[in-house]
């Protein structure tokens, strides 16, 4: 019955494994590091001390701040993380490996598209929508799997429709933070990177 959710959570789990090998690999900076460290921590304490609201979270804005300020890496590192170590206030499950999938691959897009992102508010806006329609969608598909054991579009579809007020909650949540942070937080980033970019 669970045999195709156990696959895909393996696949998940598998996908993190080999984000985590390939940047692990790559050479980067103490400084890079301690970085990444604060920006997971901050996501890890934003999720829990928004608990209470369920959708408003500063998470994915964090996650592609991360990404937009100090690459793919950093945005992998810190959305995967932050499903990994928060789960462990949230509850661990086979959830956690595709909520640190798709946050990951929220930061990595981040990344890749730092440049637009950094540039005009409006795309930014319209990321943090994306990002928070493409995470609840993703979500979804686990539910439906792990729920019925295979597939069934009835089921997703009635997944999506009784997550859209939360979905809608969490988008505008995206925006209202990334619009609060992007300039003093994402100021900060810029500034330490490039202190430490001319010192080495």
């Amino acid at each position: 019955m669970k045999t195709i959710a156990l696959i895909l959570v393996t696949a998940a789990t598998a996908l993190c494994c080999m984000f985590f090998v390939i940047y692990e690999k790559k050479k980067t900076s103490v400084h890079r590091l301690v970085l990444m460290a604060v920006m997971a921590a901050m996501s890890v304490a934003g999720r829990i001390i928004f608990a209470p609201f369920p959708g408003f979270k500063p998470v994915t804005a964090i996650i592609v701040l991360a990404g937009m300020h100090l690459g793919c890496e950093a945005g992998f590192f810190c959305g995967a993380l932050t499903a990994l170590v928060s789960n462990f206030y949230f509850g661990q499950g086979p959830w956690t490996p595709f909520q640190m999938l798709v946050w990951g691959i929220i930061g990595i897009i981040a990344g890749a598209l730092s440049a637009p992102l950094k540039r005009d508010k409006l795309v930014l806006m319209i990321y943090g929508i994306a990002a928070g329609i493409l995470f609840s969608l993703i979500m979804d598909i686990y539910t439906t799997v792990w729920a019925v054991g295979g597939w069934s579009w009835a089921f997703y579809f009635t997944a999506v429709a009784s997550a859209a007020p939360y979905t809608v909650i969490y988008a505008v949540s995206n925006v209202l933070f990334l619009l609060a942070l992007s300039k003093p937080l994402g100021g900060k980033l810029e500034r330490v990177v490039k202190k430490y970019a001319e010192g080495e």
